[in-house]
């Protein structure tokens, strides 16, 4: 049966995502970069925005950051973090806009610039420490642009020769989330191009190494949810970077495309959450949902409101879903009945039931609105003049 809307509202409330430094800040295009009045000029600004919106929201209690861009002074970082209200969460090392990194990090051929990478990415477990990380958000832009650039397979070794050091570095209580990328800034290949990559090397390297899935890192028509069933089932589901894509890595808001699809994700993470299999159900309690997206022409604060309530509104339908008679038209061959039972959950209206769930956490019921109706905006654009951060 499905869920009862109680239990909706109750888990809802308990559903957590992270919202990540970069996404409150300056960013665009190859073309352009846009600013808009109000942007975040340090990354104090960044965490006083991402605890905006906790306090709008209730259920983005972490804020990811990534190194260099958000480099300061960690301890007190974290500390000023949690007088506003948050944490920090995952943490991302940068191997991709050095003018070192031209031919790579990794998996460069020059052995320096290899451990140049390594040693960064070893600081970045430090900086875990000193804010109370856990989760190491690891993306390796590595690749090539042209045929006989590199050797596949001496690539892949300096790649996990690299990968197991800073795997060894980690605490016992912390985990690396290992990315994937179809394409781009490589565009003949890429050093880890796919789920499969990403999950071979992560059996290599240890338990606590699990894959990271974006959601705009894949080809069109890439069954991104059956993905997401495999590694749950293999509990190597690491977590989420949460966009919207209409070709690729758009990085555009969440579930603005193709709400479908991140309905049907969300359905996999509630199936195996209810799982009896204890492996399977815990691996969905630890998967990190992380936004992670590029306000280029909209308004940042607005734009993050709104991939919340997006992946809310995805997840609570993933609930109603009556998983009992699902199952039994899936036994008894009815095609039609099973699609049917499905999507009768993703038509129903549940945005009465997020607004228990907020009134629940003592946030806002409609978090946008109260934003936008609030002196938030106005103030944020008078005082935040000068330089506003960016890539």
């Amino acid at each position: 049966m499905a869920a009862s809307r109680d239990e909706v509202v109750e888990r809802i409330a308990a559903f957590t995502i992270e919202t990540q430094s970069w996404g409150y800040v300056s960013t665009g295009t190859r073309f352009k970069v846009f600013n808009t009045p109000g942007t975040p000029r340090t990354v104090h600004e960044k965490v006083d925005d991402a605890a905006l919106v906790h306090s709008l929201t209730g259920v983005t209690p972490t804020v990811a950051l990534h190194i260099p861009w958000d480099r300061t002074d960690y301890a007190a970082l974290a500390k000023y973090a949690a007088e506003q209200g948050v944490r920090i969460g995952s943490i991302s090392p940068n191997l991709f806009q050095d003018d070192d990194y031209h031919h790579g990090s990794f998996t460069n051929p020059d052995p320096a610039i290899r451990r140049k990478a390594v040693e960064a990415s070893v600081e970045c477990v430090g900086i875990m420490r000193e804010t109370g990380s856990t989760q190491m958000s690891m993306w390796v832009a590595d690749g090539t642009n042209y045929p006989g650039q590199g050797d596949f397979r001496r690539r892949r070794h300096w790649l996990l020769e690299s990968l197991r050091e800073v795997y060894q570095a980690l605490d016992p209580d912390m985990s690396m989330l290992l990315e994937y990328k179809l394409f781009e800034p490589g565009f003949y290949h890429t050093d880890i191009a796919d789920w499969g990559q990403s999950l071979l090397l992560c059996q290599e390297l240890g338990d606590r190494a699990k894959v990271l899935v974006d959601l705009g890192h894949h080809a069109l028509g890439v069954n991104i949810e059956h993905i997401v069933a495999t590694l749950l089932d293999r509990d190597r589901l690491g977590g989420f970077d949460l966009n919207g894509k209409r070709y690729a890595d758009d990085d555009l808001m969440v579930g603005s495309t193709n709400p479908y699809e991140l309905f049907l994700i969300m359905a996999e993470i509630a199936a195996a959450a209810n799982d009896d299999n204890a492996v399977v159900a815990g691996g969905a309690r630890e998967v990190l949902f992380k936004i992670d997206q590029c306000a280029m022409v909209e308004e940042k604060l607005p734009a993050m409101l709104r991939s919340v309530e997006a992946c809310q509104i995805a997840y609570a339908k993933a609930l109603l879903i009556d998983r009992e008679a699902l199952l039994r038209a899936q036994t008894a061959g009815d095609v039609v009945g099973a699609n049917s039972i499905v999507d009768s959950a993703f038509q129903t209206d549940v945005r009465p039931l997020l607004a228990r769930a907020r009134e629940r956490l003592g946030a806002r019921t409609d978090p946008l609105r109260a934003y936008l109706d609030s002196e938030a905006p106005a103030r944020r654009a008078a005082e935040r003049v000068g330089t506003p951060a960016g890539w």
